[in-house]
């Protein structure tokens, strides 16, 4: 147990998805590390690569000194170049080389969760050089994994995991972001609802109400008159959000009852992970 009982929830988060992870990369042949993942642009080894790179800076290791190749065009922004640092140092690195690197690495973190003794409320570092309490980077990091988890699970074929722990982290972080897809990105109309019915290994409704200023905000309670409904399973949620897939490509998976045009212009902007 941790000093804090706010961060065991997402330390118990992190140790579940992570440990998943190693168990499911552990048997991988040399070849399987190259298979793609949801994940754009990224193989197997990249998004153990960068689990290993996020969870060595929570530690306090410095960045590895690296330049990044020039023909890596998906690498678009800073925050895009700040994350594939960490990826591209151990491109060429042997599947006995990542699986032992992942194993020593959880056991460090495992190790500094175990002693942690700081205050939630601690600012440590962030990426790009910014800074973030202690809570919320250990949330970030449980999300992370648990994401990077079924990206691996999908480009395995083997699913599973998705009512963990980690799955309840994820979605309280992906409902955060819906407000402003609905109010902002899509442009409800003021005094207006949308509700969003999910089912699946996890099952949930949620309403975001737009004010008379266009605001958005989330309500457990459901609307009476919704401007919009959309209706999907837990899956199909959670690949839309963290953009893993167009809404085209999932549109047997999805239902929209009332204004068509404005469940559609939610899908469109439904990613809000970066």
């Amino acid at each position: 147990m941790t000093v804090h009982p706010s961060l065991q929830t997402y330390a118990d988060a992190w140790t579940h998805s992570i440990e998943s992870i190693a168990e499911l990369v552990s048997p991988l042949a040399e070849g399987e590390w190259n298979g793609r993942t949801p994940c754009p642009n990224w193989s197997v080894r990249d998004i153990v690569s960068h689990i290993i790179g996020m969870e060595c800076e929570q530690l306090g290791d410095p960045r590895p000194i690296h330049t990044l190749p020039r023909d890596l065009f998906h690498v678009q922004s800073e925050f895009a170049r700040y994350m594939e640092m960490q990826v591209d140092v151990r491109r060429h690195h042997t599947a006995p080389e990542m699986t032992s690197e992942l194993e020593y690495t959880i056991i460090r973190r495992s190790r500094q969760l175990r002693n942690e003794t700081r205050d939630p409320e601690t600012m440590v570092r962030a990426p790009l050089g910014a800074e973030q309490t202690l809570e919320t980077a250990l949330r970030m990091r449980a999300f992370d994994v648990w994401v990077h988890e079924q990206d691996l699970r999908t480009a395995l074929g083997r699913p599973g995991n998705l009512d963990s722990p980690g799955a309840l982290v994820a979605r309280d972080i992906l409902l955060l972001g819906l407000p402003k897809v609905v109010a902002k990105s899509a442009g409800a109309p003021a005094n207006s609802a949308v509700v969003l019915d999910v089912h699946g290994p996890l099952e949930f409704m949620r309403t975001v109400r737009v004010d008379a200023e266009g605001r958005g905000s989330l309500d457990v309670a459901p609307s009476l008159g919704p401007a919009a409904t959309l209706s999907m399973d837990w899956e199909t949620y959670v690949r839309l959000a963290c953009g893993r897939v167009r809404p085209a490509a999932v549109a047997d998976r999805i239902k929209t009852e009332g204004d068509q045009e404005l469940a559609d212009a939610i899908l469109q902007h439904f990613a809000v992970t970066p």
